[in-house]
């Protein structure tokens, strides 16, 4: 595999295992709704890399990323990261849907028509 790989490169591969087996609650019950292509017949992936990202969602044929933001999101830190996370993905043509962890909870059935519009817009 080539190191410039931009999709789940090798070197991120025990990065995105550990995040996978220590997923928080949030990301943990999306995925119960998102696995096994459940939602609208689109296959998502969790704890996939895209260049030198984890990304905690992602669906190839819409080519959309769903990340779910927790308390470390919303510090000066973390917003700049997150700001500088999306300009790279968007730049690379994908699309960035975010959601707080506590609307996975609140309002999941909000959080899953927010992501099907998405595929309609796309």
């Amino acid at each position: 595999m080539s190191k410039n790989q931009l999709h789940n490169r090798p070197e991120l591969k025990a990065a995105r295992r550990a995040l996978r087996n220590n997923a928080t609650s949030a990301e943990a019950t999306l995925w119960r709704v998102l696995k096994e292509s459940q939602l609208a017949g689109r296959k998502f992936r969790r704890q996939h890399s895209i260049g030198p990202f984890i990304v905690d969602f992602y669906c190839p044929a819409e080519r959309l990323v769903v990340e779910l933001d927790g308390a470390p999101h919303f510090t000066s830190f973390g917003s700049a990261a997150d700001y500088d996370r999306d300009a790279y993905l968007t730049g690379l043509g994908f699309r960035v849907l975010r959601f707080e962890h506590k609307l996975v909870f609140q309002a999941l059935e909000g959080v899953l028509e927010e992501i099907e519009r998405w595929f309609l817009e796309g």
